[in-house]
């Protein structure tokens, strides 16, 4: 027996498999029935919009041939009026209905073709989502496949139409008022080279019991949690999708979930779960409650989202929403001579691609992005899979349409806009828009196999640390449209990172066949958990290493959150669907791993105090800090220039001259020894006349030796510096 809960507002409904008496058909008539008073409305703004006598709806489908609008009153109700929308002006339909307000319950029917082959998969008996929804009352339930489960393996199941009605089973949308106390709120507006970013799953924050919130998991959890980001350093959060998204059904018979949320099915509603569930739409102030909160102390809020595809899937997966609207419009279709439309051109990995080649679609995603920035005041966005929003009949090209539609909208070009660049056919790192950052997956890539010991890095290494010139200086962006990263959600965490040298995803349910094959890992001498104190340290020195290349390059810094106090997934590189203790953060390594803790928020805030390792500019190796000093100067352990092309060279030295953010304490020189051989080294340190070196770093020193704020410890010889194996020293020069 399968068993879901639905309307978690009011009494619970259970649907049950073998119950088919739950379903009500609907006949394919159209239905109109209401007492409601009904003015044509007005074609714009799309979606529900609350007016103090009634509310305008709006919806586009170019191809549909009626439209039904379902008023409810619980969730789990059949609706109280079905009225027919008899207005369409520019593939708009219309309707304003008078009397209703704030917390109204609705949906949509839409009637149309079912004609799979010619891409029209419009159905009557299927209550439909609002694209512009800005709250939904539950989670979307799959009742085509979940509850006759016999029929869902089918290829051929989507080329008849499907019957039941899942009217009750639906969550349905709800009108918001979008009125809210800002308390004079104003956007941060951090320059990008002065971001310090930490990635996080909303719930995954505060979920686990350790975490001491009184509300474990929710916006309000992540509230109670802002001090320690406050202390950590942190000033801007990059929070994985909080759009409203659909969990598909073979990780509910198994228990899992879509955990990260990369499967959108609303793109104006922040997620249902993550509220408090005190009343319809509370979703929305708390979210905005957040960000507000947020603000107060300074730190920005960026959003992942995904307008590559929708949570609909396939030709065989649920129709929600955006399916049932108008298939034609808002996919990418593809097929066969026979059926030329059937299919779903899938250049994302999850079925579908969505048509921003449809002005429709396009306006979607553009209402979208102003509205989290204008109604939320957002202050960024990561866009996954970021190229798939640049196709241009067929291949990314970076004057497609969307960068364009970006970079001229007032709103959108002055916030942070981030990109994913590759999806599953494309790789564009470096190649986007002057006004885009990206995710730099070179620099993760590159310093990784640095200190594993890989052969033939330093050339490349160069170039990350220094803010990859190489893949932003011709266009004229800066070190900062580098988003750099060690470890991000998609992978190992810091601590996996030094601790396995393969994926473990067992449970994931799929034979450990998910995941990145090739992570770039070294486990230290032990695959996972061991008492040797040996390795512990090691682990942690190159733990300590990682932090060190991220914080102390030119670019923008991502930290993954959780590794400052070595979170880990045992092993897990693909923890999307794992909503539990392997993806939650156990605050209890907070304390135990204090020490790591301490040294992040220490080396953030020495990047925070050096002006020259937040530069705009690329360094050119020409005078700076006055007239006495080239801006970066590269060595080897002798003094001598590096061997960049020898495979086997396992250390670079580099000295940047520049003043501290407070210029009255004059220039000031940072000498870096990056080591990753396995046997200890003699440096030879630069004499310059008046330059004293004080060591601030040594990560293979023990805790608390192995930072020391600044003025750091005079060395006791000038001239020479003895590195560990695999360590990372910075010395301070005044």
């Amino acid at each position: 027996m399968l068993e879901e809960h639905i309307g978690l507002y009011y009494n619970q409904v259970q649907t049950r498999k073998n119950t088919a008496s739950f379903f009500i058909s609907m006949p394919d008539v159209l239905i109109h029935r209401t007492t409601k008073k009904l003015s044509p409305g007005k074609y714009y703004p799309l979606g529900a919009t609350l007016y103090p006598d009634g509310v305008n709806f709006a919806l586009y489908s170019r191809h549909a041939t009626a439209v039904l609008l379902l008023l409810f009153d619980r969730p789990d109700g059949s609706p109280t009026d079905c009225i027919r929308l008899e207005h369409r002006d520019r593939y708009i339909w219309h309707v304003f209905v008078h009397g209703i307000g704030a917390g109204q319950l609705y949906g949509y029917k839409v009637h149309g073709d079912y004609d799979p082959p010619r891409g029209l998969r419009f159905n009557p008996h299927k209550l439909l989502l609002d694209p512009y929804a800005k709250a939904v009352t539950g989670k979307c339930i799959n009742s085509e496949n979940l509850l006759l489960a016999y029929d869902a393996l089918s290829p051929h199941k989507d080329l008849v139409m499907d019957e039941r009605d899942n009217t009750q089973v639906m969550p349905k949308c709800i009108v918001v008022d979008p009125a809210f106390d800002w308390q004079g709120d104003t956007r941060p507006d951090i320059p990008l080279d002065r971001l310090i970013i930490y990635e996080t799953h909303l719930k995954g924050f505060t979920a686990h019991p350790s975490s001491g919130v009184r509300e474990p998991g929710t916006y309000r959890g992540f509230i109670e949690k802002i001090p320690y980001l406050q202390h950590l350093g942190i000033n801007a959060v990059e929070f994985l999708p909080l759009h409203e998204f659909f969990v598909e059904d073979y990780h509910r018979v198994r228990g899992l979930t879509n955990y990260w949320g990369y499967n959108t099915i609303g793109y104006f509603a922040p997620e249902f779960s993550y509220c408090s569930k005190t009343f319809p739409g509370c979703q929305v102030q708390e979210f905005k409650t957040l960000v507000r909160e947020l603000h107060r102390v300074g730190i920005e809020v960026i959003m992942d989202v995904v307008y590559n595809h929708t949570g609909e899937g396939n030709e065989l997966g649920p129709t929600l929403c955006f399916r049932g609207i108008d298939n034609l419009t808002y996919y990418c279709l593809d097929g066969t001579p026979e059926e030329p439309l059937r299919k779903y051109r899938d250049i994302t990995g999850c079925g579908n691609s969505m048509n921003l080649a449809e002005p429709a679609v396009m306006r979607l995603v553009m209402d979208s992005l102003r509205y989290w920035v204008q109604e939320m005041h957002v202050d960024g966005f990561r866009f996954d899979l970021a190229t798939a929003l640049g196709r241009e009949q067929g291949r990314f090209d970076k004057s497609a349409s969307f960068f364009d539609a970006i970079s001229q909208d007032p709103l959108l070009a002055t916030i942070k806009i981030i990109a994913e660049p590759w999806d599953i056919e494309t790789y564009q790192l470096g190649n986007f828009p002057v006004d885009w950052s990206e995710w730099n997956g070179k620099f993760r890539d590159t310093v990784r196999r640095f200190y594993r010991g890989d052969p033939g890095q330093v050339q490349d290494l160069g170039w990350r640390l220094t803010g990859s010139a190489d893949l932003y200086a011709a266009d004229g962006r800066h070190p900062s449209n580098s988003i750099n990263f060690v470890t991000c959600h998609d992978g190992f965490t810091l601590y996996d990172l030094v601790s396995y040298n393969t994926k473990h995803n067992e449970a994931n349910g799929e034979d450990n066949r998910d995941g990145r094959d090739e992570n770039f890992s070294w486990n230290c001498g032990v695959e996972g958990d061991t008492n040797d104190p040996a390795i512990l340290s090691l682990r942690r020195q190159m733990a300590k290493n990682f932090l060190c290349c991220l914080l102390f390059s030119r670019g923008t810094p991502m930290l993954l959150g959780g590794d400052e106090f070595l979170r880990t997934q045992r092993g897990n590189n693909n923890a999307y669907c794992q909503d539990n203790e392997i993806s939650w953060y156990d605050w209890n390594m907070c304390r135990t791993n204090a020490d790591m803790v301490a040294f992040c928020r220490r080396a953030i805030a020495l990047r925070k105090r050096f002006a020259v390792l937040q530069g705009r500019h690329f360094f050119k190796g020409t005078a700076s800090c006055g007239a006495e000093l080239p801006d970066i100067l590269w060595y080897n352990e002798k003094l001598g220039q590096p061997d960049w092309h020898h495979p086997e060279t396992k250390t670079i030295c580099f000295q940047i001259a520049g003043t501290t953010e407070h210029a009255a304490e004059g220039c000031n020189v940072l000498f870096f020894i990056l080591h990753a051989g396995c046997d200890q080294i003699q440096v030879l340190l630069p004499a310059q006349e008046g330059i004293r070196w004080r060591r601030i770093i040594d990560t293979a020193l023990p805790a608390g030796e192995d930072f020391i704020d600044p003025p750091g410890t005079e060395l006791t010889l000038q001239h020479t510096y003895t590195a560990a194996p695999r360590s990372f020293v910075l010395l301070l020069g005044s």
